[in-house]
């Protein structure tokens, strides 16, 4: 028996690993992430297994044995090695990809600089430039020597954004002797912001008999060290993060501490201000926004045990914690939980491996909650709460109402705006009141629609929409069914049957020319390109300094803004359209997350969902907030066509510089995934494809596609161990790049 070993974990060269032979005393010890001591060189290292193996990787004589496993040496490190193998199992990861996605790198980066701005000069010199400055003009040299007359010192974060004083400005008045720079190594804390205006300290609200309930239950478990897997149930407005909080204060209090991930960066700035009114100092965050290097900070924070609480979207789930006690996963129906690059793991499955290794529990939270997550929990193997009402005394669910755009169309309105939006947008304009407007462009790229009939061009076979090609033809990406795109509609006869497509900044201008006195926010993609944007448009609306925030999915996902009572859903079924058999799911759970945001203080809350196919299940449901409804419908869908959760898919993604060498790959994969039922006596495997990718060429890549549907995901993973090991060992894929994906969330 041989063991992959990796020598410094904290280097950032994970890629090289080093083989050794393991001694028949401690082959028992010898388990993946277990720290062992090993011949290196001409001295000894110590190292962490990352793999095990049968099979030598060079000459045996040259292969050197271990010396010894540490005796109780389970560290953060192993845990996390033992996480990288579980993704590497079972998401078709190489170890390497699966190492670096789990283990921070760090030293790699040079250790942050605090700086502070110092008054340095007597009160009379200072008083004397002050004067001169605001004699001569200079508005930034008056407001910072103002500032620092005051303090004496201010961080530098406050010296340059908050009184806008530019570098240049400060060296000069350093050269001049003014003020004197000081630096000091040490972590960047990027709560730095919220502690600039003081920490207001939070009450704890008092919780209602349902709250309480769901508390009370997750500690005495946990107390109990009877660590399990719970799914919160909530409406929107429901309470589910107070119940967090409530949770997370007693894990804190007793020494352990919290993983809280959120699905979008968006959501961190409403969630972080709670949890430092409530926690202070010891809450962090981490997420893509942040440099490298104060990730990194961070992490090497946690380790340290400087903070309790790590909040972040997917990747805070490798926070380094040692005494991790609880991991939330709110909105945990999200599909940003998914990675979309290798390793293709999902949140929600890694969270609850991480808390098995760690003892630790998990608690999943949704208004709509997946389908694999309510039926696990249905079968028991999560247990169940239910919130069913809001949690602010009085506040009840808005008023939906369902406009159907074909009638609008047909009555002559061919506004973006239905006559209904367009009376209750002006409306709460004269009564003071906020309006959030909700594109849903999810999936709108490739289909083909009738603007009259509301008619969508659907595979026969697949039931899922066509996208539409360059060439004029329709193809569907599950099946490789082709078809010419029609001139009019195969339903009505109209000739209005095209692709469709809009954006947030053509909704912009139209509320601009529609409502001209109206205070407009956007937030899409193209307006939260900087660092600090999101916080910058959420604050803003927060505060009422604007009247209408208009935005794509960003805008719906737990954001709690008391003054909105009116949320216009435009183009609500853009989502059902998208060539991927979660359409439904998504569209429902959008739908009900947007109308979740109005009416969530004492004032009544109005939704106006405008769509061109009212009569489909998701948006009667959604319009309804009938979760259970939604999911009756949805599952027997699934288990008609064979989707998870009835069965799992494993996609299969074959990428190649030459077309004829991504063709051939696939086709021999195709005949391997025979060879391995046949061997193996694996029964009722579905193949599907090889069929291009919806993308079937990118960054010069061809893209193929195969898909393996079964009921045991156990035997999908021998599957793709099985086709690992054909790949490897194959000539035909040296120029060919094979990814695999379990249950993917999105088409490709």
């Amino acid at each position: 028996m041989y063991a992959d070993v990796i020598v410094d974990i904290s280097s950032g060269q994970l890629d090289k690993t080093y083989q050794y032979a393991i001694p028949e005393r401690l082959a028992e010890k010898a388990v993946v992430g277990a720290p062992v001591h090993i011949p290196f060189g001409k001295g000894k290292r110590k190292g962490y297994i990352v793999g095990l193996s049968e099979e030598p990787k060079l000459e045996t004589e040259r292969i050197r044995p271990l010396l010894a496993v540490e005796e109780n040496g389970r560290v953060i490190e192993s845990h996390l090695i033992e996480l990288a193998y579980y993704i590497r199992e079972n998401f078709g990861a190489t170890m390497n990809a699966a190492l670096h996605t789990v283990l921070p790198v760090r030293r790699t980066v040079r250790p942050a600089e605090k700086k502070t701005v110092v008054l340095s000069a007597d009160a009379d010199t200072c008083g004397d430039a002050l004067a001169a400055a605001v004699k001569r003009g200079h508005a930034a040299k008056e407001r910072l020597l103002r500032e620092l007359l005051r303090e004496r010192e201010l961080s530098w974060n406050i010296v340059t954004d908050k009184l806008a004083v530019s570098s240049a400005t400060i060296r000069r008045m350093e050269q001049s002797g003014l003020i004197q720079v000081k630096a000091q190594a040490g972590y960047r804390n990027p709560m730095e912001k919220l502690f600039q205006g003081g920490r207001a300290e939070e009450k704890a609200p008092k919780l209602n008999d349902q709250q309480r309930q769901i508390r009370d239950g997750v500690l005495a478990d946990w107390s109990r060290g009877n660590y399990r897997t719970y799914l919160i149930y909530g409406i929107t407005g429901s309470g589910k993060t107070e119940v967090y909080l409530s949770v997370i204060e007693e894990v804190v209090r007793q020494g352990r501490q919290v993983i809280m991930l959120i699905p979008e960066i968006a959501l961190t700035y409403q969630t972080v201000l709670r949890f430092y009114h409530r926690f202070g100092g010891r809450v962090s965050i981490l997420h893509s926004k942040m440099s490298q290097g104060e990730r990194c900070d961070q992490s090497l924070r946690a380790e340290r045990g400087e903070i309790d609480i790590m909040i972040g979207p997917r990747s805070a789930l490798f926070t380094p914690f040692a005494r991790l006690g609880l991991i939330i996963l709110d909105e945990e129906h999200e599909s940003s939980y998914k990675s979309e690059m290798p390793p293709k793991y999902h949140a929600r499955e890694v969270a609850v491996q991480r808390a098995k290794l760690c003892g630790a529990s998990v608690l999943l939270g949704s208004a709509t909650p997946s389908l694999e997550s309510y039926e696990r929990a249905l079968r028991g193997e999560y247990t169940l709460f239910r919130l069913d009402r809001r949690a602010v005394p009085g506040a009840v669910l808005p008023q939906v109402s369902v406009v159907d755009l074909r009638a609008e169309l047909a009555s002559g309105n061919r506004s973006i705006f239905s006559r209904e939006l367009a009376k209750g947008i002006a409306g709460r304009l004269a009564a003071g009141e906020q309006t959030m407007l909700f594109l849903n462009r999810r999936g709108y790229a490739g289909f083909v629609s009738c603007r009259s009939c509301g008619f969508v061009m659907k595979c026969p076979h697949c039931d899922i929409s066509m996208t539409e090609h360059g060439d004029g033809m329709l193809v569907c990406h599950y099946c490789g069914e082709r078809q010419k795109k029609p001139d009019h509609c195969p339903s009505c006869g109209s000739k209005y049957i095209a692709g469709f497509g809009t954006g947030t900044q053509k909704i912009e201008e139209q509320v601009r020319k529609c409502f001209p006195g109206a205070r407009v926010l956007r937030m899409d993609a193209d307006t939260t390109r900087k660092k600090e944007s999101y916080e910058e448009i959420l604050s803003a609306f927060s505060c009422g300094e604007a009247d209408i925030l208009i935005g794509t999915q960003m805008i719906v996902k737990g954001h709690d803004f008391p003054a909105v009572t009116l949320v216009g859903i435009l183009a609500a079924d853009l989502s059902l359209n998208a060539g991927d058999y979660r359409a439904a799911e998504r569209t429902f759970e959008l739908l009900c997350q947007a109308a979740g945001r109005a009416g969530r203080g004492k004032k009544a809350g109005e939704v106006i969902i405008q769509t061109y196919q009212p009569e489909h299940y998701a948006v009667r449901t959604a319009a309804a907030q009938d979760y259970e409804g939604f999911f009756a419908k949805e599952l027997a869908y699934r288990r008609a066509l064979g989707y998870p959760p009835a069965l799992h898919i494993l996609a299969v993604l074959v990428l190649s510089a030459k077309e004829e060498a991504a063709d051939s790959a696939a086709a021999l994969l195709s005949t391997a995934a025979e060879r391995f039922e046949a061997e193996s006596g694996e029964k009722d495997m579905t193949l599907i494809g090889p069929v291009p990718a919806s993308l079937a060429k990118a960054k010069d890549l061809f893209r193929r596609m195969l898909y393996f549907k079964h009921g045991n995901y156990n035997a999908l993973a021998a599957l793709k161990n099985f086709l690992e090991g054909y790949i490897l060992y194959s000539e035909h894929f040296k120029n060919v790049s094979v990814q695999f994906d379990f249950n993917p969330m999105s088409g490709y």
